[in-house]
């Protein structure tokens, strides 16, 4: 009988590292011990962009839900990882306490993905976080000179939204944040006048670095919802002194520019909510009734002109949207404080046992990415693993 052949069969590298681009970042961490050349090529950009663009392509999507579980608005968010695999049913993966947890509270504001990096922020407290390796970067205090207070005038800085964008030109992650200066004049203990110098300062991760921009000259405010980041520009609800507008910026070019808000029809007022969105790729908006638990939600998007693409009728014991999932269903909170999922197609409402506090769950969608912050890793006491036995959700 003749003996088999001893000689290995090497893979083309290319193709090996094909394969690879298709595994999750855990696996691939792991694999950095293989050898040096993965461990290298882990780390281009080449890699990078295609593991995950492969993601992307696959709809290999993760969900993080943000929210508070006490009895009191004031205690700490934390994430849930919540499994996607099929079968799964949204099980609860592990329970992830923030980075840099203590300086953020129920008012935390989470921005992203951008290529699967988020930004947290909560007053002048800013982090990037890579959820899939653990990354996570604090940004350094803005060195930027503020206006001086005058006697006998009284000064006070606060920070406004925050946007956080990523600028494809020169592959730069960039965080934009409005800066309130307040001056209070008073007499006699009495406030008799007080104005506001108002400044834009933006952040590059690239170069570690804050520089001052031109303000746009208008008031912006977090819409309540939803991130709202569409083809390299970050979204706003404004106000300038001809009424509401809808204010954007440029992550590349840096110019802030304004838009109309969308006509509504003749039975729009103050009693409905309206949030703007992120819709497959275009800038839309959600319109749905502040009061009661039966709600109806109109669906429109900016193509041009605004155009109202669907409605959502009647779907019973719910309070807000959190954001569309695949398919088209939509997961809701509902009326207790629950997360729940709706199937337009089967107008089936499936409660996926999660609960917390009223009003701070948020989701959060994003796929798999090895983009680097130059950071810290996070340790693993962070992570809050499910007490076995102990209550699941």
């Amino acid at each position: 009988m003749q003996r088999l052949s001893k000689t290995r069969t090497e893979l083309p590298e290319m193709l090996v590292l094909d394969i690879l681009s298709k595994l999750h970042v855990e696996s691939l961490i792991r694999f950095k011990c293989v050898c040096k050349s993965w461990s290298s090529s882990f780390q281009t950009p080449f890699f990078i962009t295609q593991h995950h663009h492969s993601n992307l392509r696959n709809n290999n999507l993760n969900l993080l839900l943000q929210r508070c579980n006490g009895n009191t608005y004031l205690d700490l968010s934390y994430f849930s990882r919540l499994s996607t695999e099929k079968g799964q049913n949204f099980s609860l993966k592990q329970n992830i306490q923030l980075p840099y947890s203590e300086y953020f509270s129920h008012e935390l504001t989470v921005q992203g993905p951008r290529n699967g990096i988020l930004c947290l922020e909560f007053g002048d407290n800013i982090c990037l976080w890579n959820p899939s390796t653990r990354e996570y970067k604090i940004l350094p205090q803005s060195p930027i000179q503020r206006p001086p207070s005058v006697p006998p005038s009284v000064s006070n800085t606060s920070f406004g939204c925050v946007g956080f964008g990523y600028d494809s030109q020169t592959d730069d992650y960039k965080v934009l944040r409005f800066v309130i200066n307040s001056f209070s004049y008073y007499y006699d203990g009495m406030n008799i006048y007080s104005h506001a110098i108002h400044q834009v300062d933006l952040y590059s991760l690239k170069g570690n670095s804050w520089k001052e921009i031109s303000d746009p000259g208008v008031n912006a405010h977090y819409a309540t919802l939803f991130d709202i980041y569409v083809n390299g520009f970050y979204y706003w609800h404004a106000t300038e002194a001809s009424g509401c507008i809808i204010l954007s910026f440029d992550m590349v070019n840096e110019r802030f520019s304004t838009l109309p808000l969308p006509e509504f029809d003749e039975g729009f007022d103050i009693s409905y909510h309206y949030e703007l969105l992120n819709f497959n790729g275009l800038l839309g908006a959600i319109v749905y009734p502040r009061e009661g638990t039966l709600k109806s939600f109109d669906i429109l998007v900016m193509s041009g002109s605004w155009t109202k693409l669907f409605s959502i009728e009647s779907v019973p014991g719910v309070e807000r949207p959190l954001g569309f999932w695949k398919n088209g269903e939509l997961f809701l909170e509902s009326s207790d404080d629950e997360l729940v999922l709706f199937d337009p197609s089967t107008r089936g409402l499936k409660n996926l046992g999660f609960h917390a506090y009223k009003g701070t769950m948020h989701i959060i969608a994003y796929a798999e990415s090895l983009v680097p912050l130059n950071g810290r890793v996070e340790h693993e006491e962070l992570v809050l693993r499910r007490p076995v036995g102990g209550p699941s959700n």
